[in-house]
């Protein structure tokens, strides 16, 4: 590695990586039926998630290191009936699970050779990419999802610089689809506001408030130059 932005976000991974198995610390047995922040996804179907996303991010590390295509999950179903099996899981062994899974995917990373990390793979939405992105998605999982597991976490947890990216993020996917919201987001502790599609209402809050709101988990904190929050497109 040279320092440059694969290594932030390497950082961003491990740092998010810790900061999940925290906040999985801080939960009982009886916690892992109880509600995520995810709409209708229980905490233990967040850490279950949580792993087997490091497993289809394996799989691409083999992708690109090898040429052999290798999808993220053979299918929508296997994904899903992978999630409900870690999901089912007594609580030590979801742990297990999840720092086991964590190990893997660091390691592979780990020995991936240069010229791999500019092979192309594609996700599970079928979006084609490098695979030095799939740092990115990674660290983006594990800090949204530690505050998911509704441990105690919030999005102001999040270091200024991955909820800055997150938010980025988000825009610029609505954008691709065509689906902007007519709005003008102010961070109230960032330096400028930020215009999306045409103008609209002015939402304020801080950045971390903002990034929980875009990414679909509520508006708690923000104010709109309207009274109203309008309605949001899905993040991904």
């Amino acid at each position: 590695m040279t320092g440059g932005p694969l290594d932030t976000d390497l950082e961003w991974v491990r740092s998010g990586s810790d900061y999940f198995a925290r906040q999985l610390a801080g939960l009982g047995e009886e916690d892992l039926a109880g509600d995520s922040l995810l709409p209708a996804w229980t905490r233990g179907a967040v850490v279950a998630h949580v792993a087997s996303n490091a497993e289809a991010l394996r799989r691409l590390c083999h992708w690109a290191r090898t040429g052999e295509e290798t999808p993220m999950y053979p299918s929508e179903e296997a994904r899903d009936a992978e999630i409900a099996r870690g999901a089912a899981l007594p609580l030590g062994e979801l742990r297990r699970l999840y720092a086991e899974s964590r190990d893997a995917l660091d390691g592979d990373w780990r020995g991936l050779p240069a010229e791999a990390w500019e092979a192309e793979v594609r996700t599970r939405q079928g979006r084609r990419l490098r695979a030095r992105e799939t740092v990115w998605m990674r660290a983006r999982e594990v800090w949204i999802h530690g505050v998911d597991l509704a441990a105690g976490g919030s999005f102001r947890d999040v270091p200024p610089a991955v909820v800055d990216r997150l938010t980025t993020d988000v825009l610029e996917g609505w954008e691709a689809r065509g689906e902007a919201v007519d709005m003008v987001l102010h961070p109230t502790d960032r330096d400028r506001p930020t215009s999306v599609g045409s103008p609209g209402p002015t939402i304020s809050g801080s950045a971390a408030d903002l990034a929980q709101w875009l990414t679909g988990r509520g508006g708690a904190g923000l104010k709109s130059s309207t009274g109203e929050l309008p309605a949001l497109p899905r993040w991904l």
